[in-house]
């Protein structure tokens, strides 16, 4: 049967159609009918599996859709903001062949996971390594820009251990060498008191300025050994009376000339301690005095005296009587690095200014108590009694040894030479720099220590750290011949020049600044790995929680209980960040969070004989370290507190421990006494900070929620001072720990396991992770002011800086603080408002 359909039909047919059309009959013509039925075959099927036909062409369009939506879906709910330094990362980030991570097995370990790190770096170091790096660095004399051999030694070893990018960067610097010195009491006879004759005068004592040689201590005796003296002492050759000041402190000048002590034209005669030597120099110099003498009291040495029946080094622990305390004189809280080149790096050609208000311009000189008895007793009799003081001047400790502490000044028949001879040049000096590269380029960690001494030991300022630096390196370079790689880059410092004025650390520091700024997370420092078994650490608030953490990680060598922690016999305090080491240019200048620790010696242990030549490999091997146990304690420290801020996904930090820090620092800085602001006197009275004591240490300890709740309780006494500051802190407050809890979720997440389909959310993940660490590493940045501190430039950041009297010790808020000691209050406003600016900045950064 066929089926009919009607068409038209034209004058040309073809010939297939002919075959199947009933033709009319006859010709052709205008009668002929348009219209004829055609018979046609049924319809042929093209393809015999149509529905499957069908199936595909619906599964093509839906996959067309579905790719549609996951391509223009991240549009909206994936970040395509930038972390600062990145690259913005774009829609084909989230293809599922961008692979947009550091490493394939991201968030995890490449090549090893944390825990495996962890235990390498646990297992590798030895006390007998330890021994050995210690032995050949304190075994003759290291000096800034004499230790090239030393710089070329370390740089093998660290290639040996598996670092293949290792380099020593040198820099030309200004510093000075000994060449003589003279100290003697002269006397004249009172009938010689009318005459200016030279020749009426006696040596009444002649000092030996010598440290004993002593048989059981072998770098004691060394030809080589250096003599003692100041690093930046002034040359001079004065003859004056003299005055016993103390401590030399600020306080302590203000007590004599409250007592009406006559100081100009004198020499002071000093104790070392409680601020840095340089600045007592300083104050001794604005006061018109032409000389500074200092010496150690063992006063300040505790029980371990020879006056409680110990005996001294080499026999006991007591101090040996001529041990002598080198040091640099420098003017430090102006500013570390070399004096000539400040706030750019000491590089060949560089141009030099003019050193005066860097360091001093009069003589001083270092000698032990046993040189200055003959000077302490010649003032028996003479002026006030240091008992008629406060109580800051008792305690001296050589009245077995008949002293009296007479403050002078001494009577006109007694005065002191003091002669100062220095050969100041300009000398190179070398850095050693290790790098391994990380997986991110722009996410580093340096670790540092400085390798030179003012003496031929210096096992434990500064070696008993040079060799924790060596035994950590080796541990990471197992790891690395085990395969794995570092998330982010690791550098590694050998110091040289940090004795005289934190020169080399600062040269580079300022060399580098550009790189620094975009890249660095942290710097951890050890000076003194080891003289003594008592942990001390100090840190910037962001890093509370992860010194924390390695406290806890590693057992200590002293174990009172069973399976003790170094936590569980430490102090829990965190002192805050001041300057006196290596960390000041990363912290002060840079804006880059640091840890500064080691272990230190207490109240009933040997003494640790600072910058002498008993501070020596025999010394340490006796007394400090016998074992060499608590070198190997602070080499696993430094390694684990290192590793968790080099492969943690996310910083290990806590931005809600430094905004909590931050209302606690201005509650301090209120209770500042001066009779200048409108700071009452029942506030004055309420704090004990000062110009010349240390902040109060940071209890790393303290519940976060707890110390929140201080410190908003604490703003409510701020804020009719400083009303602006006030509110924005706790703001600030607010966006970090909104932001730590941020990260605290993020950090949930990355422990998933994403399924495969889901790539995206791996890939948002990674994104979301960069932006926070991102903003962790440039939330101590924000805190930097780029014209500097009143007076001292080159101190950038507000909130931590070196008293500009102590040297040592952190000044919190030091533009705002010191402004309100001086009873400036414009002043102090001022740095509440560039304080408030900043604290706004972070807080936008956070949010």
């Amino acid at each position: 049967m066929y089926n009919a359909t009607y068409t038209l039909v034209s004058s040309s047919w073809s010939e297939d159609i002919e075959d199947n059309v009933k033709m009319p009959q006859g010709p052709i013509n205008e009668h002929t009918p348009l219209i004829q039925v055609v018979r046609v075959s049924p319809r042929r099927h093209r393809y015999s599996h149509g529905r499957l036909r069908r199936f595909c062409t619906a599964l093509l369009a839906c996959s067309l859709i579905v790719v549609l939506i996951l391509f223009l879906l991240p549009v909206s709910l994936l970040p395509f903001n930038s972390p600062a330094g990145d690259p913005s990362p774009s829609l084909w980030s989230y293809a599922p062949w961008a692979a947009p991570f550091p490493h394939k097995d991201w968030p995890h370990g490449d090549g090893m996971s944390l825990d495996v790190l962890e235990g390498i770096l646990l297992e590798t170091p030895r006390e007998d390594k330890a021994r050995e790096w210690s032995s050949y660095y304190a075994s003759g004399p290291h000096t800034a820009g004499k230790n090239l051999s030393q710089a070329i030694w370390t740089k093998v070893r660290w290639t040996e251990f598996g670092l293949s990018d290792v380099n020593i960067v040198s820099y030309d610097v200004f510093l000075n060498y000994p060449i003589g010195h003279r100290l003697a009491l002269l006397e004249r006879s009172d009938e010689a008191l009318s005459t200016t004759d030279k020749k009426q005068w006696h040596v009444k004592y002649e000092a030996s300025l010598e440290e004993d040689v002593l048989e059981e201590d072998g770098t004691s005796g060394l030809e080589d050994r250096i003599p003692t003296f100041h690093g930046y002492s002034a040359n001079g050759n004065v003859t004056a009376p003299y005055v016993f000041v103390n401590y030399g402190t600020y306080k302590d000048f203000d007590d004599l000339i409250e007592k009406g002590i006559h100081l100009k034209g004198k020499i002071a005669l000093a104790k070392y301690g409680q601020i840095f030597r340089g600045l007592k120099v300083k104050r001794a110099q604005e006061l018109g005095m032409v000389g500074v003498i200092l010496y150690s009291d063992p006063g300040d040495d505790g029980d371990i005296t020879e006056a409680n029946g110990k005996k001294p080094y080499p026999h006991g622990p007591a101090r040996n009587p001529s041990s002598v305390q080198r040091g640099s004189a420098s003017f430090l809280s102006m500013g570390p690095g070399d004096p000539t080149t400040p706030g750019y790096p000491s590089l060949p050609g560089a141009p030099r200014r003019d050193t005066n208000g860097s360091i001093p311009s009069i003589p001083s000189i270092p000698i032990s108590y046993r040189d200055a008895l003959p000077l302490l007793k010649a003032l028996n009799g003479h002026g006030p009694n240091a008992s008629s003081f406060n109580k800051y001047w008792q305690g001296g400790g050589l009245a077995y040894k008949d002293v009296e502490y007479n403050i002078g000044p001494s009577p006109d028949t007694l005065a002191v030479n003091l002669v100062n001879e220095q050969e100041y040049v300009t000398t190179p000096i070398w850095n050693v720099i290790g790098i391994i590269n990380g997986s991110i380029p722009d996410e580093v960690v340096i670790l540092g220590n400085h390798r030179d001494a003012w003496i031929a030991g210096g096992a434990g300022d500064p070696n008993s750290g040079s060799a924790a630096l060596n035994e950590v390196i080796r541990s990471f370079g197992v790891a690395l011949k085990g395969g794995w790689k570092p998330l982010r880059t690791v550098v590694f410092c050998s110091w040289d020049g940090e004795e005289n004025n934190l020169i080399g650390s600062t040269e580079w520091v300022e060399e580098y600044l550009p790189w620094l700024a975009g890249s660095a997370v942290a710097y951890l420092n050890v000076d003194v790995g080891t003289v003594g078994p008592h942990f001390t650490a100090a840190a910037a608030p962001l890093l509370n929680k992860v010194l924390t953490a390695g406290t806890r990680a590693v057992q200590s060598p002293n174990q009172t209980e069973r399976a003790q922690s170094v936590h569980d016999l430490w102090d829990k305090k965190i002192r805050t960040m001041g300057s006196g080491s290596d960390f000041t240019a990363f912290q002060d200048f840079a804006g880059i969070p640091c840890i500064d620790m080691g272990f230190i010696t207490g109240k009933t242990d040997p003494i640790y004989h600072y910058h002498s030549n008993y501070d020596s490999f025999d010394w340490m091997r006796r007394f400090g370290d016998p074992g060499w146990r608590y070198h190997v304690t602070v080499t696993k420290l430094w390694s684990l507190i290192a590793a968790s801020l080099i492969e943690s996904p996310l910083i290990p930090f806590s931005a809600g421990d430094y905004a909590v820090a931050l209302q606690r620092y201005l509650h301090d800085a209120t209770a500042v006494p001066s009779s200048s602001s409108p700071l009452s006197s029942s506030q004055s009275q309420s704090q004990t900070a000062t110009a010349a004591g240390p902040q109060p240490p940071l209890n790393a300890n303290k519940h976060q929620s707890s110390a929140a709740a201080d410190s908003t309780a604490a703003a409510a006494e701020d804020e009719s001072l400083f009303p602006s500051l006030t509110r924005n802190l706790e703001d600030l407050r607010i966006a970090a720990e909104a932001f730590d809890a941020h990260v605290a979720d993020l950090a949930d997440r990355l422990r998933e396991d994403v399924p495969w389909w889901k790539w995206w959310q791996r890939v948002r993940l990674f994104y979301q992770a960069r932006a926070a660490n991102a903003k962790y590493k440039l939330l101590e940045r924000s805190f930097l002011h780029p014209p500097g501190l009143d007076d001292r430039p080159w101190y950038k950041h507000v909130v931590f800086a070196p008293g500009i009297w102590t040297g040592y010790s952190g000044k919190t808020f030091p533009g705002l603080v010191e402004s309100l000691e001086r009873g400036d209050w414009d002043n102090a406003k001022r740095w509440s408002s560039i304080i408030a600016r900043l604290v706004r900045n972070a807080t936008t950064l956070l949010s």
